[in-house]
């Protein structure tokens, strides 16, 4: 489906800002406008206020959710290891007894 929304997409001469930015439409490159795409902020005002809150905010949640899945993948890894650690103590029990039933097999 992707394929044939390209396909359109070639076919009618629609391309995306950035395909035309990439291709050099106008004398500024693709750089130049992203590095523009505060200017709102920039602007400074009640919007440029609202603008910086809302975009503190994001990065503070998407840091937050970020720091979440962290320490959910470091409780899964500790989780996983104190299994493991127990399975091997286990095993070296087992092997342990095997060496005294070898060594009572002896006497």
């Amino acid at each position: 489906m992707a394929a044939t929304a390209l396909a359109a997409r070639t076919r009618f001469g629609v391309w995306s800002v950035w395909a035309m930015q990439g291709r050099g439409f106008g004398s500024e490159s693709a750089d130049n406008l992203r590095s523009s795409a505060g200017a709102v902020r920039d602007a400074g005002g009640a919007f440029g206020k609202k603008e910086q809150a809302e975009e503190e905010r994001y990065f503070r949640a998407r840091a937050k959710e970020q720091l979440a899945a962290l320490k959910k993948h470091h409780e899964n890894e500790i989780s996983h290891h104190v299994k493991e650690i127990e399975h091997l103590q286990k095993e070296i029990e087992r092997h342990k007894q095997s060496i005294k039933k070898l060594k009572h097999d002896d006497d």
